[in-house]
């Protein structure tokens, strides 16, 4: 049984994780406008390119690390990379006048952070999956409703440090945090007995039917990033919102997504997992088309309500992919996790630097790419029955 302070520190890396996460998209508003970065489409989303590439090849190369380092030690250096992430972006404001050095100050913060998200992330999930093994499910819920609890605080946040004219306190605070989580974890045991067992039997291949989980990741990733990175934007440039009303869009996607992982976790007994699963990429579906469809001049409060309803479809869907794929094939539990994470930032990186160029180079409206996003979660329904129908538990090396 882990250590009340273990599970402490697990959770609350969560919610600092996820507050580093969307720290960049939150500030969205700075980064583009010409009296800060002065960013362009194309720039603000060819800056996630470093970071989902990090953050795919963290999550890879972290089972083969765990059983090489110990996953403590990944665990410590996911922290410090968030970490690096937030200095550099602080940092940034500094050179704002130089725009190609800024720009590449900022494409370093990126990386760091992809390679912290890669790194930490796989293994909070399989801690987690660690510390509570008869409730899996609720457990990765749990944590990634806390990580989604620090989603949401980002926007808002933003959004009083730029009324108080200090936008960049937001990246100093989210380092504070991390360094005051780095000194905590240090002194804990922080094991999962995973990390032996994993190097005795020198690895795992993954079973085909990894590749359907890894699908179903990599489609959700393009319509959560969709959200997650474009929200404050669509409300800004396409609907013609303030930035506060921009800001209160992403923090109701965020918002929703954290309360849908609370909720879904709390009637477990009512509504299985199973359900849920096959239920919330149709949620996804129908905020889609609505956001797709609003008018330009549109109330910001139905753009708020739509994104809201997405957040909802998305909020459970990642932690159940995971858990159910740990689940399945528990003998490469931490490749799993680490796999999963990787092709979930696949679509990350498909969907936050692929709409840049296909506003300014296609001619696509952002109006357009949802409804595009709509078809998507329904190939994500359809994958949901192909996962929950057919699971079958992996107890032999494959």
């Amino acid at each position: 049984m882990a250590q009340r302070n273990e599970v402490v520190a697990v959770y609350v890396a969560g919610v600092i994780q996820g507050l580093a996460l969307v720290t960049f998209p939150a500030a969205s508003t700075v980064l583009t406008s010409p009296q800060h970065y002065g960013l362009s489409s194309t720039q603000y989303g060819g800056m996630f390119v470093p970071q989902a590439i990090m953050a795919i090849s963290a999550a890879l190369l972290g089972a083969g690390l765990i059983r090489r380092l110990g996953i403590k030690r990944i665990y410590l250096l996911g922290l410090t990379a968030n970490l690096v992430s937030m200095a550099l972006l602080f940092l940034s404001q500094f050179v704002m006048s130089n725009g190609q050095v800024a720009y590449s100050m900022l494409l370093l913060a990126t990386t760091s952070l992809g390679i912290g998200f890669g790194l930490t992330v796989p293994a909070l999930n399989t801690f987690t999956a660690a510390f509570f093994p008869e409730k899996i499910d609720s457990a990765v819920l749990v944590l990634n409703a806390l990580l989604g609890m620090g989603t949401v605080l980002a926007p808002v946040l933003v959004a009083v440090f730029i009324g108080l004219g200090i936008w960049w306190g937001l990246p100093v605070l989210a380092a504070v945090l991390l360094l005051a989580l780095l000194l905590f974890s240090l002194s804990l045991p922080l094991q999962t007995g995973t990390d032996t067992t994993q190097s005795q039997k020198g690895g795992t291949a993954l079973p085909a039917r990894f590749w359907i989980f890894a699908a179903f990741a990599l489609l959700y990733g393009i319509c959560e990033t969709l959200n997650g990175n474009w929200a404050t934007l669509y409300m800004s440039q396409s609907l013609g919102t303030t930035s506060a009303a921009a800001s209160f869009a992403l923090m109701a996607f965020w918002g929703m997504v954290t309360i849908g992982r609370i909720l879904f976790a709390a009637i477990a007994k009512r509504l299985p997992p199973n359900r849920t699963y096959r239920l919330l990429p149709l949620v996804i579906a129908v905020g889609f088309a609505v956001i797709a469809y609003l008018p330009v001049g549109s109330s910001p409060f139905l753009g708020i309500l739509a994104f809201g309803l997405a957040g909802l479809g998305c909020s459970a869907l990642l932690p159940l992919t995971i858990s159910f794929g740990q689940e399945e094939m528990k003998i490469i539990a931490a490749s799993v996790a680490g796999g999963l994470i990787a092709f979930y930032q696949m679509g990350y990186g498909i969907a936050a630097f692929g709409v840049g160029p296909l506003e300014d180079y296609a001619g696509l409206s952002l109006h357009s790419l949802f409804g595009f996003a709509a078809v998507a979660a329904l190939i994500l329904a359809a994958l949901s029955f192909l996962i929950t129908n057919e699971a079958q538990p992996v107890s032999r090396q494959v």
